[in-house]
């Protein structure tokens, strides 16, 4: 008999562990959101560095909630493009801003 209240309180909880678990809202917390948001500046700016279209440094990288941000100083209207373009396709980005200015 005690191994029958055992079993049954077992159940209960992965019961309402289960039930808990539906009714958390789908909107994730300021640490996950700033380690996705350092996960898509690290990604964008390898994506910079590696691309040969961009032969530029100095360009500055931050995120928020998925929204890049480029800043800084270029020398052609190509390269303002072309970093834009780059960032764009890294994953997790939903927007880029971009700041950069001709030198």
């Amino acid at each position: 008999m005690k191994r029958f209240g055992c079993t049954t309180a077992l159940l209960a909880m992965l019961a309402l562990g289960q039930v808990a678990g539906c009714a958390m809202s789908g909107s994730v917390g300021p640490v996950v959101q700033a380690i996705d948001d350092a996960t898509i500046t690290a990604g964008v700016q390898a994506a910079i560095v590696r691309d040969p279209a961009l032969k530029v440094t100095g360009i500055g990288v931050e995120t928020e909630q998925g929204v890049v941000q480029l800043s800084g100083f270029v020398s052609s209207a190509d390269s303002v493009a072309a970093a834009a373009s780059v960032a764009r396709t890294v994953k997790g980005v939903k927007s880029v801003r971009n700041d950069l200015r001709l030198k």
